[in-house]
């Protein structure tokens, strides 16, 4: 029985060994050197994840799981308009910038942890947000004409600040292309109207130089041939005078000046040689020059038709490399497709695990933070209410005592307007009790004051005819000092001296008290008005 099932047992331990053996083969995954391979869950190294460019690396089931960033370069057009220069002046900047995802293991694990499962849609979205404000930026902090005249400072300011921004997400910078320059204002056409009239203006002031020379040279030409000329037919009018004067007598003269005469006309075949081998010079370098300008035309159209056939190279090899990547991508969406479905499902019962712990927490939590919230309302109640309630215990007390204060005030005032008789006459004693207070406070204020002089102006007399200015003021004063008299003898028991007058009709012993009585009191209220009256003019006097 048992030699029945030792065959199937060993099947069965092969058919086991041969799926683990194929199982750990399919979870052995290499890394193409145009991707980067992202192994996520449980690594060992305590990051997120760990990063692989080129050879490969086991991914364990379960506990890790993988996927793959690609490095194909991404070409981003930026159309920057209206950015503002140092001058305030706005720029339209468009250029193409080229990024692709680093390879040194910082970049590799900062494009892990931001770019894994995005879209190149999504990734130039991003990398466009930080190129538009890095290139605000640069063109900020530099004039226009720096930026047209010096293009490779331009590139360098804005690579050295585009780099370090894009490399936090995990992005390297390929290449900066400024498409074009222009401004709303027409400042960089000035300028370049302004670099062609000075181009200009110093190829015409070569040329009229070069025209100036050619003009000097002939002129001095010129002047050598019209000096030999006229040597040559001065020395040929002098010969021929002395040949005719001294024909016979001096023949032997006659021949020495026939030598000079054919020496003069040997220089003179000689100058016409040489301007004739000028003149062929001069064809000769415009020929030259000629040719010249027709190699430069032919190397353009040379270098024209290389460039048109490296386009057309460019785009064939394009078109091809494009349809390779859709195949690979084909194959590879053919074979993963499985995996994905599996990784799918353990996520989902994975997420579905940590959403129902979720749910639980945060009802512990929600209910936690209820009791804690009721807590704290009952207890800033209890306090709100004991401070109130303190409050007005103080208000009420403080209410009280002003209460008291201002009963025990009445009830003195009311005694003393008992005790003189009436209230007009309990306002004389206390203003009698103060007198000598407001009469020290008076001389305090005119104390300091100092008067060089005095001048008084008599205004004649007012208008129901009652003198006016300084006599008015001396009667008004006249009349005013009896009533206060009666007052300070009435009301605070004082008499004074005889030298201040009598009123009429006072006797001396009305007046001194001891004749014929007490003198009878006089009337408070129109003593009060009399003195109120008297010290209306005096301040109008002084």
């Amino acid at each position: 029985m048992d030699d029945l099932y030792l065959p199937a047992i060993v099947v069965a331990i092969v058919l086991i060994l041969f799926g683990f053996l194929m199982l750990l083969a399919k979870r052995y995954k290499r890394c193409p050197s145009n991707r980067v391979l992202v192994v996520y869950g449980r690594t060992r190294e305590g990051r997120v994840a760990k990063t692989i460019h080129g050879g490969g690396t086991f991914v364990w089931p379960l506990i890790q799981d993988y996927d793959f960033l690609h490095l194909d370069p991404i070409q981003i057009e930026i159309d920057l308009k209206g950015a503002l220069s140092m001058e305030n002046i706005r720029v339209d900047v468009p250029s193409v910038f080229t990024v692709a995802i680093g390879t040194d293991p910082e970049t590799m694990q900062n494009a892990a942890v931001r770019l894994l499962g995005l879209s190149a849609d999504d990734i130039t979205k991003q990398a466009q947000d930080i190129i538009f404000g890095q290139l605000r930026q640069v063109i900020a902090s530099m004039k226009i004409e720096d930026i047209n005249r010096d293009r490779e400072k331009f590139l360098e300011s804005i690579q050295s600040s585009l780099e370090p921004e894009l490399e936090k997400i995990g992005l390297d910078l390929i290449n900066v292309n400024i498409t074009d320059l222009t401004d709303e204002s027409g400042y960089i056409e000035a300028i370049g109207r302004k670099a062609a009239s000075q181009a200009i203006q110093q190829a015409e002031i070569d040329v009229a130089d070069q025209v100036k020379r050619g003009a000097i040279g002939v002129a001095e030409a010129n002047k050598e041939k019209a000096i030999q000329v006229s040597n040559a037919v001065k020395v040929q009018e002098i010969g021929t005078k002395e040949a005719e004067k001294d024909k016979m007598v001096r023949v032997a003269q006659l021949e020495k000046e026939k030598a000079v005469g054919q020496k003069t006309a040997a220089f003179q075949q000689e100058a016409q040689i040489k301007e004739a081998e000028r003149q062929m010079r001069i064809a000769v370098a415009e020929a030259n020059a000629k040719a010249v300008a027709g190699e430069n035309i032919s190397k353009a159209e040379i270098a024209d038709t290389n460039a048109h056939l490296r386009v057309k190279e460019a785009e064939a090899y394009q078109r091809g490399e494009a349809r390779h990547r859709e195949a690979e991508a084909a194959v590879r969406e053919a074979q993963y497709l499985a995996e994905t479905r599996a990784a799918l499902a353990m996520a989902a019962k994975i997420e579905a695990e940590k959403r129902a712990e979720l749910e639980a927490v945060a009802k512990a939590e929600k209910a936690k933070q209820i009791v804690q919230a009721e807590a704290q309302a009952e207890k800033t109640r209890i306090e709100a209410e004991g401070q109130a309630a303190a409050i007005f215990a103080r208000l009420e007390a403080e209410a009280r005592g002003n209460y008291e204060i201002l009963a025990k005030k009445a009830e003195g005032l009311r005694r003393i307007v008992e005790g003189c008789g009436g209230s007009q006459q309990a306002f004389q004693m206390l203003m009698l009790e103060h007198l000598e207070q407001l009469a020290q406070t008076a001389a305090t204020a005119i104390s300091n004051i100092k008067f060089d002089k005095v001048v008084v102006w008599d205004g004649g007399a007012n208008a129901n005819g009652a003198p006016a200015g300084a006599a008015g003021f001396l009667q008004s004063l006249a009349r005013s000092i009896p009533p206060m008299l009666n007052i300070m003898r009435d009301v605070g028991g004082v008499q004074m001296p005889d030298f201040f007058g009598k009123l009429v009709g006072e006797t001396d012993g009305a007046a001194s008290g001891t004749a014929a009585g007490p003198a009878p009191p006089a009337p408070s209220v129109p003593a009060a008005s009399a003195a109120t009256q008297a010290a209306k003019p005096k301040a109008g006097a002084s």
